[in-house]
């Protein structure tokens, strides 16, 4: 049975990042085509978009964040990857303390994270004059998608019969 909870938790984890990273790649995308439209207007066509600046700021902020949780579903933190692969397997199951010590490192991020992006709810960009709302909504929505990851990933090596870390994810 908690094999079964294990192969669920991997399963759900591997869907979960395989939207966020389509998302990423699609957000990235739109990133480029932003930037090299700024230089485009800047240094080659005589348009005058200001707009292209403040646009790849928001993106890359949203893109980054939103990795965060590709990188948890790989466990691929340089940190937590050279402490774990140096451990031989049986070592490894009580280091995903870790996981416990992440979990509340980002649900305390997403819980400021809502005050935070409520605040930006009365704030304005000064190119679009749009509320910051929605840029600011990138810290708790990848927060909460941290969380999400970490509490997968920690069930699938968790109820594993050798932690994730130790084999091919």
């Amino acid at each position: 049975m908690t094999a079964g909870l294990g192969r669920r938790a991997a399963d759900w984890s591997r869907r979960l990042n395989y939207v966020m990273e389509r998302l990423c790649a699609l957000i990235m995308a739109v990133l480029v085509l932003d930037v090299w439209l700024g230089v485009a207007a800047r240094y080659v066509l005589p348009w005058q978009l200001t707009f292209t600046e403040e646009l790849a700021r928001y993106l890359m902020i949203w893109v980054a964040l939103l990795a965060v949780s590709c990188g948890i579903a790989g466990r691929e933190h340089i940190g937590v990857a050279v402490l774990f692969d140096r451990l031989p397997p049986p070592l490894q199951r009580p280091l995903l303390l870790l996981d416990l010590i992440a979990f509340c490192f980002f649900a305390y991020l997403f819980y400021f994270g809502l005050g935070f992006a409520g605040s930006g709810a009365s704030r304005f960009s000064m190119i679009f004059g749009m509320s910051k709302l929605l840029p600011f909504s990138a810290v708790p929505a990848a927060a909460a998608l941290a969380c999400i990851q970490i509490a997968l990933v920690a069930a699938r090596d968790h109820f594993a019969p050798v932690p994730a870390v130790a084999r091919e994810v």
